[in-house]
């Protein structure tokens, strides 16, 4: 049976008048049917442009140059038009970070149900209105009846992304890709939105690729973590075994600068420096200027290699098994 989605060699540049932003530079993910594979790394890192390219929505200056997007082996790259919105909403979904990019703010949330099902699928006003109730209730949304008749400006900013989810899960896609969409919400309400998602991934059957910077968040959600560095996967593995012995040395200095991974009273671990900038990077490890195992090899790119079971890392000089 094959994957769920397969991309492979995906390529993204942004054509800038200062030169070409590289900000995927040819990754390879696989999401098995039903499991959650968590996007990791900083703010910059490609994370999002990933998500925007596997689903079609790269705006000019930029474009995908290369690599392939299948969808239980439908390929997407491509696939323009009509023939690619058949698709995105009704078989693949994206959610974003700000559920106001999903919501239009003068039209009621019924309204906004209404039209994305009817964008798929030729249903009755009644019918509609039926199986609007049932996905704002399936998301845990109280009272759904009276959520339809609501702005989303009369919501609060958790009810707005449970709406949010709520329309990306109205056509039971096979994938959604969520884009950070606990980020904004605070502690109480992200734990209940991962709750919900993670119950309706297991009884759906949905798999779900979750962008975040937060390793905490994929702690308790993911199968899989793919570790995402200046465009490219640096380590990726199962989730218990990246966040138990990191290989990359990213991926260890994440790790250390969570709280909850370090000793009471000691210091975090801080990354030097931040993310290059993704114009004209110079060949070699992107992640040597901040790494202090990096060496004269590191003037060279790594290629990402297995080190163990189902375990992968770029890098010369990985961190030792735990």
């Amino acid at each position: 049976m094959s994957a769920a989605l397969e991309v492979r060699g995906l390529r993204t540049h942004f054509f800038t008048r200062e030169g070409v932003v590289r900000a995927v530079d040819g990754i390879d993910l696989t999401l098995e049917r039903g499991k959650v594979l968590g996007l990791v790394g900083e703010s910059g890192s490609g994370k999002s442009v990933t998500g925007l390219s596997i689903v079609g929505l790269i705006d000019a200056p930029g474009r995908v140059v290369e690599g392939s997007v299948k969808l239980d082996g439908l390929e997407l790259t491509g696939l323009g038009g009509d023939a690619l919105r058949r698709v995105r909403g009704r078989r693949i979904a994206m959610i974003f970070q700000d559920p106001m990019m999903t919501l239009n703010p003068v039209l009621r949330v019924g309204t906004q149900l209404l039209m994305a099902l009817r964008a798929h699928e030729p249903l009755g006003a009644g019918e509609a209105r039926r199986r609007s109730v049932a996905a704002l209730g399936r998301v845990g949304l109280p009272s759904p009846e009276q959520c339809l008749d609501a702005y989303p400006h009369q919501l609060s900013g958790g009810m707005r992304q449970r709406v949010a989810i709520a329309i990306a899960l109205l056509h039971r896609p096979d994938v959604i890709i969520a884009d950070e969409p606990t980020t904004a919400l605070d502690v109480s309400i992200q734990g209940q939105i991962l709750h919900e998602m993670q119950r309706l991934s297991a009884e759906t059957g949905v798999s779900l690729i979750w962008i975040t910077h937060d390793l905490a968040v994929v702690s308790s959600l993911a199968h899989e973590i793919a570790v995402m560095y200046a465009g490219r996967i640096v380590e990726q593995g199962p989730a218990d075994e990246v966040l138990a012995s990191p290989r990359h040395p990213y991926t260890g200095g994440l790790l250390g600068s969570v709280p909850g991974e370090v000793a009471p009273g000691s210091a975090l671990v801080q990354i030097p420096g931040s993310i290059p900038a993704l114009i004209d990077l110079p060949p070699g490890c992107a992640f040597r200027a901040r790494c202090t195992r990096a060496d004269v090899a590191c003037a060279a790119m790594p290629e990402i290699a297995g080190c163990g079971d189902e375990r992968a890392v770029r890098c010369f000089h990985p961190l030792e098994a735990a």
